[in-house]
């Protein structure tokens, strides 16, 4: 029964400060330890029943995870055995930290090319042992005090009137280091922070600087869409968002919003954008005016994954009519040889009533970049 309780309580803290889940199964041996289907940023290995022969008894390679979406790569004696979910001790500096393998076998190697890591020329950490029940104690003692470390840290640090946000503290396994993440608009001398807090806590401090993306996927929470933010879930990496990601994509540039919870362009702006830059590169120029005998009609918008633009009249701006791509390639073409329709209401697919709509401008979202 004592077992059972301290592993109930094991997998509590970890669920809490490591991502894993809480198994509801009627078997409760390692739960949360094994439930690797939750955890920020986790890896199907869909080459788990894959084996090399011919690296049978040579050192394996396993991806190791730690708090928060942080991972690295590690290397093991041949002999070891290690399965995904377990908790291991591995080489750190100084001392030793604990992790949790989230990856394992042949789909590493695959990992390891995806992030740009050479396993021949790169010298890896070494994974020492199969976490004790003595490492695991440690390690959740260590877990314990984040929270009120960081808590006291933000203290400290507004009593010496540094202009930084302490986001999130990492406590090493070994519970001799720690690493602060913070984020500041400009540059910070922490010299004297770094000294306070190794008299408050009597361990090493690593100061790390993280931007305003990294901060979002780090404390995560929930997007405009309802949904888990991307960068939180599935998001390993990031890439420039700019505002002709939204002009592409014929979306009103209102910082409002186009911004996501980071306060800069969402990064969700670019998940569709090449799918738009394939589907215009089969729309006419959108600055050649389409000639009718009733008149002549200005672009005004397009609707690119439905394939229609939107015309209107000189003379009458507030009517629009939709016209298939098709179409008004059609028009283009008589009107170069010299040929007029009687009016576009002949190819219109929809028409609608132009409304004013307030949008930002792209000086307005540059700070959002």
């Amino acid at each position: 029964m004592e077992e059972k309780k301290h592993n109930t309580e094991t997998s509590k803290y970890i669920s809490s400060a490591r991502g894993c889940c809480i198994s509801t199964d009627t078997d409760q041996t390692l739960s949360a330890v094994n439930q690797m289907k939750c955890c920020k940023l986790s890896s199907y290995n869909w080459l788990d029943d894959i084996t090399d022969p011919s690296a049978a008894g040579q050192t394996g390679i396993v991806e190791i995870r730690f708090k928060n979406g942080r991972k690295d790569f590690y290397t093991h004696p041949g002999d070891m055995i290690l399965q995904e979910g377990e908790l291991v001790a591995v080489e750190a500096s100084p001392g030793h930290d604990i992790g949790i393998v989230s990856l394992t076998g042949e789909l590493v190697r695959f990992q390891m090319k995806r992030k740009g890591v050479d396993p021949e020329n790169k010298e890896l950490n070494r994974v020492f042992r199969h976490a004790r029940a003595l490492d695991i104690e440690k390690w959740l003692d260590a877990i314990k005090l984040e929270d009120s470390t960081m808590h006291k840290t933000r203290v400290i640090a507004l009593d010496i009137g540094l202009a930084m946000k302490i986001n999130d503290v990492e406590y090493q396994g070994d519970k001799t280091k720690a690493i602060f993440y913070y984020t500041a608009d400009e540059r910070v001398d922490f010299r004297e922070l770094i000294k306070k807090l190794a008299e408050a806590f009597h361990i090493r401090i690593e100061m790390r600087q993280i931007g305003v993306r990294q901060e979002a996927a780090k404390l995560g929470g929930i997007g405009s869409c309802g949904r888990e933010l991307c960068c939180a879930s599935w998001m390993s990496g990031f890439q420039s968002v700019s505002t002709n990601s939204a002009r592409i994509q014929q979306l009103s540039l209102n910082p409002q919003k186009l911004a996501g919870q980071c306060g800069k362009l969402k990064c969700c702006l670019n998940h569709e954008l090449d799918n738009y830059i394939d589907t215009l590169q089969n729309f006419p120029d959108n600055r050649i005016k389409l000639k009718t005998k009733k008149g002549k009609a200005f672009y005004v918008k397009s609707d690119v994954l439905k394939n229609l633009m939107w015309y209107a009249y000189m003379d009458d701006s507030n009517n629009m009519m939709a016209i298939p791509v098709d179409k008004v390639k059609e028009i283009i073409d008589l009107n170069n040889k010299g040929k007029f329709p009687a009016e576009l209401e002949l190819y219109a697919h929809q028409k609608e009533q132009k409304s004013n709509i307030e949008g930002g401008s792209e000086d307005d979202l540059a700070q959002y970049i």
